[in-house]
């Protein structure tokens, strides 16, 4: 009997040796983040935390989403799939309605015995951020702990003493819970109509004010609770800036002289475009304070635009500091060693390039977002140049963790490329967005961006029919980076075109 009981005491402490050496994930998400970090060759924006962990990671440079707007972008690397399969293509259709069965990255863990931890803005698209897939019931902007004499932010985002009241005011005029979602939609509209929505905001509050800074502390308090626990975890941390409304506290927009800020030098249609390429930005106009400032012709005035540039920048520096905090807690409790930590925007944003605002399109400063990959024991940094994409997530983290990589997936594992074993493993990554009844499918490799807009729905169907390709584009980044002219007419890039057609094929077929 003795024996036995050495023999199950030895048993015990081998599996909790086991379950201590299961590699931790670390996800963060960061809204609408475009890369004009130190990072990435750039230097708008202040962004010190970004900075340091890009300085002992792998920075994939040339990352691009899988289609640049919220929800489809989100289920398509939080699943691993393409939108083309998992049939979300816009803010209305929920995942599992089109895909009961399909399989998320949390959830996926939770059933390799992981404590999976959601919270801020993270499975957008579908219900609830998909019960499903947490052990730990998903932490919502209602449950977060705000600052000391601060309630959550009214309508979800501003802390102003006017907005609270206002808020509270319409709010009243309707059944249920204040922060509920139908009555926020519905304040959200009675706030638009009478002209108070407002773009931005600046008030002097301490970061936890706002849902982001809350979302900071209330990430580091559960990753403390799994360490304490010895659990092995995955959580997802999602920073709902710099999403509009452009809300910071006011040292963050103190960082910037608004005057110095630069506007987007090219803001024009490209030659030899299609004109449904683009869009009327009505994403911003909903905010009562752009439309009193646009053109006659519908542009932004030169006056807004550079307030919006500081917002972006304010909002972006705020969400950094956010980062640092965590990215310190993680140091400090020695979790880092033992985490592999991922960091991505959803996709870019349009800061008046093209006279776009906002992401919806299959341009550069759309698709493209930061991808900072930490791996455990990684002690050299790395800048990946060649194209990957965020639909890769899933496989890599699996890998770095010692999973089975699902064989479904449709990304590959970065993991050769963190450690340094290759120096590619696409040529090419694919974006799409779709314009009414036709698909445009965006491919780009290290110079090139071919844009195919095909119509009719055999592409989304697995099935490349070109007798649908209605419109062509192809931008060389190497002498045009700005995406001033189209060169799909020019006959010089015939072979450039074939080339990249012939990828683009197989990989509607896969």
């Amino acid at each position: 009997m003795k024996k036995f009981s050495i023999y199950f005491l030895l048993i015990g402490v081998m599996l909790q040796s086991a379950i201590a050496q299961q590699k931790n994930v670390v996800l963060i998400i960061v809204d609408d983040l475009k890369p004009l970090i130190n990072s990435f060759g750039e230097s708008q924006m202040i962004t010190p935390n970004l900075d340091k962990l890009a300085s002992e990671s792998a920075v994939f440079t040339n990352a691009h989403c899988q289609q640049a707007v919220c929800a489809p972008s989100r289920v398509s690397f939080m699943t691993g799939m393409r939108p083309d399969y998992t049939k979300v293509w816009d803010l209305k259709t929920k995942m599992r309605d089109m895909n009961p069965d399909i399989l998320t990255m949390p959830q996926y863990f939770r059933q390799n015995g992981y404590q999976t931890i959601g919270m801020g803005k993270v499975l957008h698209g579908a219900r609830k951020n998909d019960k499903r897939s947490w052990t730990v019931p998903y932490i919502e902007d209602t449950d977060l702990t705000y600052a000391e004499g601060y309630r959550m932010p009214a309508n979800k985002d501003y802390q102003s003493e006017e907005a609270q009241k206002l808020y509270d005011e319409l709010a009243s005029k309707y059944p249920g819970d204040p922060n509920s979602d139908k009555v926020w939609l519905a304040v959200n509209k009675e706030m638009k109509k009478m002209g108070v929505r407002q773009s931005m905001e600046a008030e002097d509050v301490p970061d936890d004010a706002y849902a982001d800074g809350a979302i900071a502390l209330e990430s580091i308090k559960q990753m403390e609770k799994q360490r304490k626990a010895r659990n092995p975890f995955f959580i997802a941390i999602g920073f709902h800036k710099p999403h509009l409304p452009f809300v910071a506290p006011k040292k963050y927009w103190d960082l910037y002289n608004r005057d110095e800020l630069e506007l987007a030098s090219f803001q024009e249609h490209a030659a030899g475009s299609p004109r449904f390429a683009y869009y009327t930005f009505g994403e911003l106009k909903n905010y009562s304070d752009i439309p009193p400032n646009l053109t006659p012709e519908g542009a932004v005035q030169e006056v807004k635009q550079r307030e919006l540039i500081h917002g972006y920048y304010a909002a972006v520096s705020y969400v950094d500091a956010q980062i640092g905090k965590v990215m310190d807690y993680l140091e400090k409790s020695g979790l880092k060693e033992n985490s592999t930590i991922v960091l991505i925007g959803d996709h870019g944003w349009h800061l008046g390039d093209h006279g776009l605002w906002n992401k919806h399109s299959n341009f550069e400063q759309a698709t493209r977002t930061p991808m900072i990959i930490l791996a455990p024991g990684q002690t050299k940094a790395r800048q990946i140049t060649a194209p990957e994409e965020l639909v890769d997530v899933f496989p890599t983290v699996c890998d770095f963790s010692g999973l089975k990589i699902p064989n479904q997936l449709q990304g590959v594992s970065l993991k050769p490329i963190v450690t340094g074993e290759e120096d590619r493993l696409k040529d090419a990554a694919l974006s799409q967005y779709p314009r009414g009844d036709r698909m445009g499918y965006a491919l780009r490799n290290d110079r090139y961006r071919l844009v195919e807009w095909h119509q009719g729905g055999d592409a989304q169907k697995g099935i490349y029919n070109p007798d649908q390709v209605i419109a062509v584009e192809l931008y060389d980044y190497e002498n045009d980076p700005l995406e001033m002219k189209s060169l799909a007419e020019n006959s010089q890039y015939s072979a450039v075109i074939t080339e990249m057609r012939d990828a683009l094929k197989n990989i509607i077929e896969q």
